[in-house]
């Protein structure tokens, strides 16, 4: 896989997103942050502000969030118009990296979520680092299964928590290093 081919689609939040973002840069791999009018980014490099159109083309329902993810999930603008980006960041990738706490119910906590249930509804490939375990899971069979995944497809995206520690920083560095050992 040559990462100049390659191109990340994430968020541009604080903590993971903004971490691929920066390594990524460093490996050359093209990038590109969805966001929408009045979200504070932390990274905002290449970022395509998506139209109140293009949101309602991801736009869900909030009760389907909260079942899938086995939490409530109020029906503010906001977290609707969050939902909805994530939307557009998996299907623009055909490969999932999340960092984040996979729970006993197999969901990942938090908004991290719903990016991993929307990998699952579309059979994207998915990669979860949990940050408790320092560990990454591939979502097989309907279960993880402990995995050192790679970077295989030239679509992929990097999500999740905006409390990363530095052993999932260090995850993040290690799956571009593998995914593309010529450097």
């Amino acid at each position: 896989m040559n990462q100049q081919q390659c191109t990340l689609y994430s968020g541009g939040l604080k903590g993971a997103e903004s971490t691929f973002g920066e390594v990524a840069e460093k490996w050359g791999v093209k990038e590109t942050i969805f966001t929408f009018d009045g979200h504070k980014l932390s990274r905002e490099k290449n970022s395509v502000i998506l139209s109140q159109e293009d949101l309602v083309r991801g736009d869900i329902s909030m009760e389907l969030a909260s079942k899938m993810l086995n939490r409530t999930y109020y029906e503010t603008e906001k977290i609707r118009k969050v939902l909805q980006t994530i939307f557009h960041m998996v299907n623009h990738g055909h490969q999932v990296f999340v960092i984040g706490t996979i729970l006993d119910d197999k969901s990942v906590k938090g908004g991290t979520g719903w990016a991993v249930e929307l990998a699952k509804l579309f059979n994207r490939p998915l990669h979860v680092f949990d940050q408790p375990r320092k560990q990454w899971f591939t979502w097989r069979n309907n279960d993880w299964a402990e995995d050192n995944p790679i970077i295989e497809y030239d679509t992929f995206v990097g999500s999740g928590t905006r409390y990363l520690s530095d052993s999932a920083r260090q995850a993040i560095e290690n799956l571009f290093e593998e995914s593309f050992p010529q450097g």
